[in-house]
């Protein structure tokens, strides 16, 4: 997970409030000094980390809301708190212009080039048509890596390879620009904010007049984005930040805390190498998922990526009929994993979180489904729509034309067994309430807050 150690250790206080018999000044100073040095181990600076303590020390002291527990209140401060800390209310980039352009600016080594194809990806899921182009003319390799991430994204790319130029590489291509909704342009760096390269940006600005001008930051360089993030502010004017590789730092935590408190937003994180590891950043949604409250709204997000609106009411007819079938768990699978691995997908479900299974178990997971694909592509076509027909002769068969063990196709079976089973539950009743009583569940920590 995103800043793995600095999650631990919030959800740890977190548990210490759930489990104290008196909430009192004491349990307070503690919860203080614990949110202290969990931040200061994530290189956030030392004098936001004391001004977000007194804070939330100070408000503890209000008076209990009606309807809330003294402890429930005290996760509510926190969890505002923090809230507050990392930006308050999300940087929300509307795609209204024709087209929107968004211009990527920062240093040398920062990402920009690999951050310019995730945006692609990002916005083409959404049903954008978009185009790339590049205007880095220092770095050699700019064109031909902006061109391959194009292809794999599969939007169009624009650019004049040994153009040295970057204003007659936009021109050139301006009049195109019209028929896209979502155009990103890949500025150069240098290794430090020099004269000529503000030149050099505001000379683009000047021409394609960006809607966007985000700054690419990469998280490991900790509480330095504070200034880096100003000096681009104040020469560029940036309306926003891309925080790179937040996913293999300790000092996340200061890049996220420096770029919120400089009025420059951040609006992506980058969470991952692939393509698709970049997400928007909703202050409320991540310190919901540092404190193992979940993000279901994220989550739902990723859903709508994989799933279309037919499909899922045609899933959702199959279900409300009874219908359910292999092939259904199937396809049920693999858009589940196409949303990301299940170590992310758990950390979104609210309480899933504090269950703390092993990296290990999830990556078997995660190997399972190409497993059991082979045990259906033995299968009959009656035994694909009926699983309840498969005896344990069929099972056998089934294990020896596919290569799985007999085991193996047990396992699936229990699988579909109990997805069937949850949607009858969720066909019945109206309420998830009572569908959680029934499954023995409760709300998870930090739930209705």
């Amino acid at each position: 997970m995103v800043l793995d150690k600095l999650s631990e250790s919030l959800k740890s206080t977190l548990d210490k409030i759930t489990k104290a018999i008196f909430v009192d000044d004491k349990l307070i100073a503690e919860l203080a000094k614990d949110i202290q040095r969990a931040l200061l181990q994530s290189d956030v600076n030392v004098q936001q980390v004391l001004n977000l303590s007194n804070q939330i020390k100070e408000r503890a002291k209000e008076p209990t809301p009606p309807g809330l527990t003294k402890r429930e209140q005290l996760i509510k401060i926190v969890y505002e708190e923090l809230t507050h800390f990392l930006g308050k209310e999300p940087k929300e980039i509307r795609i209204t212009a024709k087209p929107t352009q968004i211009m990527l600016v920062g240093l040398f080594g920062s990402g920009k080039t690999t951050q310019a194809g995730k945006l692609a990806k990002f916005y083409k899921k959404r049903g954008y048509k978009v185009a790339v182009m590049q205007t880095d003319t220092w770095r050699p390799a700019a064109y031909d890596q902006l061109e391959q991430l194009a292809k794999q994204v599969g939007v169009d790319f624009f650019g004049i390879k040994k153009e040295k130029d970057p204003l007659t590489i936009y021109l050139a291509y301006e009049p195109k620009l019209k028929d896209y909704d979502v155009v990103i342009l890949d500025t150069a760096g240098r290794d430090a904010l020099s004269e000529d390269l503000i030149k050099e940006l505001n000379q683009i600005t000047a021409a394609a007049k960006p809607e966007e001008r985000l700054l690419v930051i990469s998280a490991d360089i900790g509480q330095a984005a504070q200034k880096q993030a100003q000096a681009f502010h104040d020469a560029c004017q940036v309306t926003g930040v891309i925080v790179t590789k937040l996913e293999g730092t300790a000092k996340g935590g200061g890049a996220l805390s420096a770029c919120a408190v400089t009025g420059s937003p951040i609006a992506f994180i980058g969470v991952g190498e692939k393509i698709d590891d970049l997400e928007s950043f909703h202050p409320q949604r991540f310190v919901g998922r540092l404190l193992g409250m979940g993000d279901l709204e994220s989550l739902l997000e990723k859903a709508r990526e994989v799933v279309t609106e037919e499909k899922a009411k045609d899933m959702e007819q199959k279900f409300l009929k009874g219908d359910f079938s292999l092939i259904d768990l199937y396809e049920q699978m693999s858009s589940m994993k196409k949303m990301g691995s299940f170590q992310k997908i758990m950390e979104m479900i609210p309480g899933m979180s504090s269950l703390k299974m092993p990296k290990e178990m999830l990556d078997v997971q995660e190997g399972k489904l190409e497993r059991w694909k082979y045990a259906m592509n033995s299968m009959t076509k009656a035994e694909l729509e009926d699983p309840d027909i498969i005896s344990a002769e069929r099972i056998d068969r089934i294990a020896a034309g596919s290569g799985v063990s007999i085991g193996e196709v047990r396992e699936l079976l229990k699988q579909y067994r109990q997805s069937k089973k949850l949607m009858k539950m969720f066909k019945n009743e109206k309420d998830i309430a009572n569908v959680m009583k029934k499954m023995g569940g409760k709300l998870p920590k930090g739930m209705g807050i």
